[in-house]
Order: C-alpha cells, then sequence, then structure tokens
C-alpha cells in the first residue's frame, strides 16, 4: 500500500457571538421600597451617626421633618442607604432613608433589611 502525501493545513476558526449577553452586574438593577415610616403622620428623621444602637436624641444627627408619601420608590442598587429613627413624640422607628436621586429629600421605610427588598431592572 503506497501512502499519500497530505500537506498540513491550518485551518482558523473565526468567533462570532450568537447570543447578547449582559455583563453589567447590579448596574441597571433598583430597588423597590415602600416609604412607609409614620404611617403617613408627621415626625422627624434622625441619622445613626454616634455608633451606638438606640437613638440618642443628643448623639445622633437631626436630618429633616418627614411625612410617609406611601409610594414605592425605585432607587439604584449603586445609592446610599442611611440606618436612622422615624421620631414622633415618644415613638422611635428604625428605618432605612434614602435621599432621593439628587441626595435632597428625605424617603423611609421600616424594611430595613435591603436583603428583603424588591428588586427590577430599570
Amino acid at each position: 500500500m503506497k501512502r499519500a502525501y497530505v500537506r498540513p493545513t491550518m485551518v482558523g476558526e473565526r468567533f462570532v457571538a450568537n447570543e447578547y449577553v449582559a455583563a453589567c452586574g447590579d448596574k441597571e438593577k433598583v430597588y423597590k421600597f415602600k416609604c412607609d415610616a409614620g404611617g403617613g403622620k408627621s415626625g422627624e428623621v434622625y441619622l445613626e451617626t454616634n455608633n451606638i444602637k438606640g437613638f440618642q436624641p443628643l448623639g445622633d444627627t437631626y436630618l429633616s421633618s418627614y411625612h410617609a408619601c406611601g409610594i414605592t420608590h425605585d432607587a439604584s442598587t449603586a445609592d446610599k442607604f442611611l440606618d436612622g429613627y422615624y421620631v414622633r413624640g415618644l415613638k422611635v422607628t428604625p428605618v432605612k432613608v434614602w435621599r432621593g436621586e439628587k441626595g435632597d429629600n428625605t424617603y423611609c421605610t421600616t424594611k430595613i433589611n435591603i436583603k428583603e427588598w424588591e428588586t427590577a431592572k430599570s
């Protein structure tokens, strides 16, 4: 049996993606939370700033007066959410505070565990 010489060849293949894959992680996600602290009654909001658990009127920083709007807001997962307290008379409620898209408003929720918040694509 006689063997035939076969010239070696190099075959290249070009990768062409056939599916779009987004690699932006949480950039495009938003938290959905309800502005509900105080149940619609006016009060004051203080930020937890002295690193001592629980509200201290002389140790925590006053932020603003507050009245819950009852609206479910969409806030970017990249935004800051601050620990704070909603205070009305002698009643103190721990809250998460979001300052809004421009950082100049006060929105509070009594659901303080962010891991339990609903998320969605923006």
